[in-house]
């Protein structure tokens, strides 16, 4: 299956589709004319368009989080 462009897989565009789906749903104006209704599509014909903006949250592990914490607990950071 190919990529939809600017993304890293097609897991992802569907998270982005199915987010900004459900902001439609929630009376989100469409951002694109489109003869569709249905929000999935919509919000699919606005990320074609380049209208949907999305970031991938920085990660970081389990043991560098508790670090964090840890500092945070006993003020060194």
């Amino acid at each position: 299956m190919k990529l939809i462009e600017g993304f890293d897989s097609n897991y992802r565009y569907i998270l982005v589709a199915a987010r900004r789906a459900r902001q439609l749903q929630s009376g989100a104006p469409p951002v694109v004319t489109t003869n569709s209704r249905k929000p999935c599509r919509i919000a699919q014909d606005e990320i074609r368009a380049g209208k949907v903006k999305w970031e991938i949250p920085e990660t970081r592990s389990a043991a560098e989080q508790a670090s964090e914490v840890l500092d945070k607990a006993f003020g060194e950071a």
